[in-house]
């Protein structure tokens, strides 16, 4: 018996021992990160996330130097810092990355995820994201290592509930000057207002719009209730932004470091993805705690297929009909 045991200790310090000399011996460096959204946003959420994994397991040699709220620039200025080098990582809605990467749009269209299980199916399909990435990397300059969820941009109005399409005639509608979502409720029969973000809050308030469209997270940061009353459950968009690195920079990077930056950036992606999903229900919450109003369509297949209807007008953009294709086979 004793024996025995001995033999199985010695085989257990055997067996540790080469996994010891094993560890990835990882270089020094230190890797710029920034976004332009504040702390606590979704995008420094994923980041934190990932400065935390890269600096414990290479045990402090790679360090993580974060730049929040802009202190860098917008979001477009942050792509061309990434093809500079001047940043190696930024995180930002994939709307500010498809001016660099047509390819990018392929995540933006209209109901293209009609549920949230759909974004996850696709987003861990790991052959299929690294052909995209491939493309953007080549386009851009930029390479998306994983993709960040957040929620889905809900109607809000001032006027009436909106529960189905005819609800949504006469309303005005902000909307950003972005093509896929002034074609979208063009579609449904309303001219949208294009207002630039910072101006939304004075143009609901003084009735020059008469409604929105953003997730419960941002309607409710921007303490929305105060003018607008009714909130649609709409699924025709889901806030999605990649993890994005410089591309220079990451194909010259030690084999080691390389794995370790891949890796984390997946493993912050999929973080954050639990983190959104619980932001989300809290948001909504709070704008109900605050007198707002939630409503759902009850003709959401009518809504969906008019913007569907839209998706041969991108196929140049993305690749083709057949890149879209692909992405209906993997998600259905």
């Amino acid at each position: 018996m004793k024996a025995r045991l001995l033999i199985a200790l010695l085989f257990t310090c055997f067996v540790s021992i080469p996994m010891h000399v094993a560890a990835q011996d990882y270089k020094p460096m230190t890797i710029r990160a920034a976004t332009a959204n504040p702390e606590g946003s979704l995008h420094t959420t994923a980041i934190d996330k990932f400065k935390e994994i890269v600096e414990k397991k290479s045990d402090g040699k790679i360090e993580v130097i974060t730049f929040y709220g802009g202190s860098m620039g917008d979001e477009q200025a942050n792509v061309k810092q990434l093809r500079s080098n001047e940043i190696q990582l930024a995180v930002l809605a994939v709307g500010n990355l498809t001016p660099f990467s047509s390819q990018a749009s392929i995540y933006y269209m209209p109901y293209m995820f009609p549920k949230i299980e759909s974004a996850y199916k696709l987003f861990n399909h790991d052959e299929f994201n690294n052909e995209i990435a491939d493309q953007i990397a080549q386009e851009s300059g930029t390479r998306p290592l994983s993709w960040l969820i957040g929620g889905y941009r809900h109607l809000t109005n001032s006027k009436h509930p909106v529960t189905n399409i005819d609800d949504l005639q006469g309303l005005k509608i902000r909307v950003p000057p972005v093509d896929v979502q002034i074609k979208s409720f063009k579609s449904w029969g309303v001219n949208p207002h294009p207002v630039a973000w910072d101006e939304t809050f004075n143009a609901l308030q003084q009735g020059v719009v008469d409604g929105q469209e953003n997730p419960h997270s941002v309607n409710r940061d921007q303490k929305f209730w105060e003018v607008q009353d009714y909130i649609t459950e709409l699924h025709y968009l889901l806030w999605v932004g990649p993890m994005l690195f410089s591309e220079t920079w990451y194909q010259n990077l030690p084999e080691a470091n390389k794995q370790l930056v891949t890796s984390a950036a997946k493993e912050a992606a999929q973080y954050e993805w639990d983190w959104s999903a619980q932001e989300e229900q809290k948001a909504l919450q709070q704008c109900l705690d605050h007198g707002m109003e939630l409503h759902k369509l009850n003709d959401e297949e009518v809504w969906e297929s008019k913007a569907r209807a839209l998706w041969s007008e991108f196929y140049d953009e993305v690749g083709g009909k057949e890149t879209v294709d692909k992405v209906v086979d993997i998600i259905k």
